[in-house]
């Protein structure tokens, strides 16, 4: 009979605890962007080249200079359960073009939500070429916004580069 009434109780937070634990032990699903847009664009670089599954293809805004506050944001057609951010930090995976351009020191990660709400973090990012995984968790995610904070390698005529943003998550 007790044990009849707890799960009664339990009932509004076993798919949570499914939830979490599917995310825990399954492999996600890369999440692509319906939209893409970023706050400025260099010629022959828009926000949606670091969107597009290409590392040898980049966004880099408009102006030379630290970028700081300088974003690129995508759209999700259906709200998903984001888990993971890969970042391909600079304006490609190999050595030799990675260190060409800038590169984000950091970015800051905004998520919103279906009904509006916002989850934020800040990530740092290593100057090496290649791929850099984060735990980024948000549900019912429609929207991420990754802003630049800090680069490396800042120099005159010189743009923060974002070669490739990566989701994944669950729908």
């Amino acid at each position: 009979m007790v044990l009849a009434v707890a799960v009664w109780f339990a009932r509004p937070y076993f798919s949570e605890m499914f939830d979490v634990t599917r995310d825990n032990t399954g492999t996600p699903d890369e999440l692509h962007p319906s939209a893409t847009r970023g706050s400025s664009a260099a010629p022959g670089h828009p926000a949606g080249a670091a969107f597009d599954t290409y590392t040898n293809r980049y966004w880099a805004p408009a102006q030379p200079g630290p970028g700081n506050g300088e974003f690129i944001e995508c759209d999700f057609e259906k709200p998903a359960r984001m888990l993971k951010l890969v970042v391909f930090s600079g304006r490609s995976g190999k050595e030799d073009e990675f260190l060409t351009e800038a590169r984000p020191a950091a970015l800051n990660v905004t998520l919103r939500s279906e009904d509006g709400k916002i989850t934020r973090k800040k990530i740092t990012l290593k100057d090496k070429p290649g791929q850099q995984t984060f735990d980024v968790r948000g549900t019912d995610v429609v929207r991420v916004r990754l802003a630049v904070d800090g680069v490396y390698g800042g120099a005159d005529g010189r743009r923060p580069a974002i070669a490739e943003a990566e989701f994944f998550g669950r729908r």
